[in-house]
C-alpha cells in the first residue's frame, strides 16, 4: 500500500461538453511528479452513472470520445504510480431516472439523498434490487479490461435500511413486519453481506485477490465483520468537510489494531467533495498528512478533476508541499505497532444509544470527548471493542454509558485480577438492568441524579484550577453512596432545584446549595468511578474541569506507570510506535491549533514552532541512541535509575519524529 495517494473524483454531468478534451498524458504525469504522488484513484464510473471508457456493461459519457481510463492508467504506470479504479456503486443518476423502483425508500416512500427528482442531487440504489446485477456486470467488465489497475474502490455503500418494493416483498414473504425497525435492519445487514460476497466472487472469478474497498464514509467500531469485507481500509475523514479534527484520531486508534493496512483520507478542499476552486492552507495539509503517519496510516488526499481533463497545477503544488515531507518520512512509518497504556472501550463498538435516539445520532459523542481528553492529556491510548485483548493495557475506560453484561463482566474481572484498573463515568459500571454497579469502584448506586446541571467539589487540585469550590457539570449524573473501603475524591454539591417556569434563578441555573449529597468521585479495588457523563460533557461543552477530573483519575490509576510524559502543550499530539524489524521506537510529536471559521469549518493556518519539548519514556527495551528524523541529527539522552529515558526536542514545527534505537 502506497503512502502518497490521490483520490481523484470525476463526477461529470452529461450537460457538460468536451469531456477529457484537454487531457494530456504529459501534463497528467507532470502534475503527479509535482505532487510527489505514488498512487491515484482513477474513474471507471461516476455518480452521474457514466463510464469513462468504452463499455458494453455501461454507457460511455456522451461527450467523451476516447478511453480516458486507459489513458490515465498507462500514463501513471509509466512513471511508477499505482491506479486503483473507482466505481460509484450506490449512485447512478442516469439509471435512477430509468428505474426509480430500484432506489432506497423510507417508511414515507421518500428517497434518502435527494428525496424527490425535483431537487438537484443524487438518488441512492438499494443493493437488494435488480440494480445489483447491473453493478456486478460493470465490475466484471472493469476487472477484465483494466485488470492491470491496482484494485477497485466502490463508493456509497454500507448497511442501509430500505423499504423499496423488493425489500417490502422479501420482508412480507418471510413473515417480517416492515414497520419493525429490527426486521428492516436485519434485512439491511443481509443485503450488504450478500453484496460484498458477490462483489468478491465477481472479482475473484477474473483476478483472484484483486484489492477492493467498500466506502461508506466511516469504519464502524465494533464491526470487524464489516471491516474484513475489505482488503484494506480507507478512513474518509475530511476535517473541513464535517468530520472535524477529532474524527480521524478516533477512527485510526481503532483501525490500527485490526491487523489491516489503512490510510487516512483528507481533501485539498476548503470545504468538502465537489468543491471546485476551494483550497485549504498548505499548513493544514502538512498537518493532516503528518497526523496519518503518526497514527500508523498511509495518506490519501481528495481532488476533483475538471471535466475537460486538465489537472490543476495549484492543487498539485499544494499537495506536493505536504507529500514531499511524507516521502522522506516513509522509512520510519512502515510496519509499525502502536504502544498504548489505556484502552478506550468505544460506545459505538458496544452499540450504546439512549432512549429515543438512533445509533447514528449518538455515535461518537462520548467517544469523541474521550479521545480529545486523552490527546490533550498526552495519554497513550487505543480505541477498542469487545473482541480486543484488554491484558495489553494498564487501564480500561468505560465512557459514560456502557452497561456491563455477563461477558463484559468476565472480561473486566480477569483484567482487574491481572493488575489492570478501570475508569468508569456516568451510567457505566451499571449492570444491564441499570439498578446496581458491577465492579468495585468504591461506590454503590442509588439513582439517577434528578438535578441537572449539578455541582462537583473535588478533594484534589484539578490541573490549574483550585479544589476549594463547586464546579458545574451539565451532563446527566448518578447519585451514589460510598462503598465499604471506598475512597471519595470529591462530593456532589446539589443545586437548589431544576429550572422550570415555577422555579428558576438567574440566567441559566441555580447555584449550589450547602447540601453535599454523597460522593461524586470514588475509588475502589478495581478502579475509579466519576458520577457524571464527563466525556459527553467535554464533547459538547469543552469544560476544563471535566478534562482535569478525568486526567487526575487516569494518572492516579496509572500510578507512575505511564509509558510517556511530556510538557507538549494541550493542542499538541504525541504517539509512540515500534518498528520491530528495525529494532527501534518512533515517537511522533505534532503541534497545530485548529480554529473555527464561519459556521462549521475548522481550519489550520498558522503553525507556530514549539521549543524545548521535554519527553520522558519508560520502554520495555533499552535505548542506545536518540535521533531526530528525517534530519538525522543525534540529540542527548538521559537514562534514569528507573530505566526511563529523557530527551529534549529543541524545536518542533508541525511534525517531528524522534527515533530511539
Amino acid at each position: 500500500m502506497r503512502f502518497r495517494q490521490i483520490h481523484l473524483d470525476f463526477h461529470t454531468s452529461e450537460a457538460i461538453q468536451g469531456i477529457g478534451s484537454r487531457f494530456s498524458r504529459e501534463q497528467f504525469q507532470e502534475m503527479l511528479r509535482v505532487g510527489h504522488v505514488d498512487s491515484i484513484t482513477v474513474f471507471s464510473k461516476c455518480h452521474h452513472g457514466w463510464a469513462y471508457h468504452p463499455s458494453t456493461a455501461n454507457e460511455i459519457h456522451p461527450h467523451l470520445s476516447f478511453d480516458l481510463l486507459r489513458a490515465q492508467i498507462d500514463a501513471a504506470h509509466e512513471i511508477g504510480v499505482k491506479t486503483p479504479i473507482y466505481i460509484s456503486a450506490g449512485l447512478d443518476e442516469k439509471e435512477a431516472r430509468r428505474h426509480p423502483e430500484w432506489l432506497i425508500r423510507d417508511t414515507n416512500d421518500r428517497m434518502n439523498w435527494a428525496d424527490t427528482f425535483l431537487k438537484p442531487g443524487y438518488h441512492q440504489f438499494c443493493l437488494n434490487s435488480p440494480y445489483l446485477d447491473v453493478l456486478l456486470t460493470q465490475i466484471d467488465e472493469v476487472v477484465r479490461n483494466y485488470g492491470d489497475g491496482d484494485g477497485i474502490f466502490l463508493d456509497i455503500v454500507g448497511v442501509r435500511t430500505c423499504l423499496c418494493h423488493t425489500c417490502l416483498g422479501q420482508l412480507r414473504a418471510a413473515g417480517k413486519d416492515p414497520l419493525n425497525p429490527a426486521h428492516v435492519k436485519e434485512l439491511g445487514e443481509r443485503t450488504y453481506a450478500n453484496y460484498t460476497r458477490r462483489v468478491r466472487e465477481t472479482i475473484d472469478s477474473v483476478k483472484p485477490g484483486f484489492p477492493v474497498f467498500h466506502n461508506g464514509g466511516h469504519i464502524p467500531q465494533g464491526r470487524r465483520d464489516l471491516a474484513t469485507m475489505n482488503t484494506h481500509l480507507e478512513l474518509e475523514s475530511l476535517p473541513t468537510g464535517g468530520w472535524g479534527y477529532d474524527h480521524f484520531p478516533l477512527s485510526a486508534r481503532y483501525a490500527q489494531n485490526l491487523g489491516m493496512d489503512f490510510l487516512g483520507m483528507t481533501g485539498k478542499f476548503h470545504t468538502s467533495w465537489g468543491e471546485f476552486g476551494g483550497f485549504k492552507h498548505p499548513n493544514a495539509l502538512r498537518y493532516e498528512t503528518a497526523l496519518s503517519l503518526a497514527n500508523g496510516a498511509r495518506c490519501s488526499v481528495g481532488d476533483q478533476l475538471h471535466p475537460e481533463g486538465l489537472m490543476d497545477p495549484a492543487t498539485y503544488a499544494l499537495i506536493g508541499a505536504a507529500y514531499a515531507e511524507v516521502e522522506v518520512k516513509e522509512p520510519w512509518c512502515t510496519n509499525v505497532t502502536p504502544l498504548a497504556d489505556v484502552a478506550l472501550l468505544s460506545q459505538e463498538a458496544v452499540g450504546v444509544k439512549r432512549s429515543g435516539e438512533s445509533q447514528a445520532a449518538h455515535t461518537g459523542k462520548g467517544d469523541a470527548g474521550a479521545v480529545r481528553m486523552l490527546l490533550e492529556g498526552k495519554i497513550l491510548f487505543d480505541v477498542v471493542d469487545l473482541e480486543s485483548d484488554f491484558a495489553r493495557y494498564k487501564v480500561v475506560i468505560l465512557p459514560d454509558a456502557i452497561r456491563i453484561g455477563a461477558d463484559l463482566e468476565k472480561k473486566l474481572t480477569a483484567f482487574v485480577v491481572g493488575g489492570g484498573r478501570v475508569l468508569a463515568t456516568g451510567e457505566s459500571n451499571l449492570n444491564e438492568a441499570g439498578d446496581a454497579f458491577v465492579l468495585n469502584l468504591g461506590a454503590n448506586w442509588r439513582e439517577a441524579d434528578p438535578l441537572s446541571p449539578n455541582f462537583f467539589r473535588p478533594r484534589f487540585a484539578p490541573g490549574p484550577l483550585t479544589p476549594d469550590t463547586a464546579y458545574v457539570f451539565y451532563a446527566p449524573g448518578q447519585r451514589v453512596t460510598l462503598a465499604a473501603f471506598g475512597t471519595a475524591h470529591g462530593e456532589r454539591q446539589d443545586s437548589y432545584f431544576n429550572r422550570t417556569a415555577e422555579h428558576f434563578c438567574s440566567h441559566q441555573h441555580t447555584p449550589p446549595g450547602e447540601t453535599r449529597n454523597g460522593p461524586g468521585m470514588t475509588e475502589g479495588a478495581a478502579g475509579i468511578y466519576i458520577a457524571w457523563n464527563l466525556f459527553d460533557e467535554y464533547a459538547g461543552m469543552g469544560s476544563l474541569i471535566a478534562r482535569e477530573t478525568v486526567l487526575f483519575a487516569l494518572r492516579r490509576l496509572l500510578a507512575g506507570r505511564e509509558t510517556l510524559q511530556t510538557n507538549l502543550p494541550a493542542q499538541g499530539i504525541v504517539t509512540l510506535m515500534e518498528q520491530p524489524a528495525e529494532s527501534r521506537y518512533v515517537c511522533h510529536l505534532l503541534y497545530a491549533s485548529p480554529v473555527r471559521r464561519g459556521k462549521n469549518i475548522e481550519v489550520i493556518e498558522d503553525i507556530l514552532p514549539i521549543h524545548d519539548v521535554l519527553v520522558t519514556l519508560r520502554l520495555p527495551k533499552p535505548v542506545s541512541e536518540v535521533r531526530l528524523q528525517p534530519q538525522d541529527v543525534t540529540i542527548p539522552v538521559q537514562h534514569g535509575e528507573d530505566g526511563a529515558v529523557q530527551f529534549v526536542v529543541p524545536r518542533l514545527e508541525c511534525h517531528q519524529m524522534v527515533v530511539l534505537k
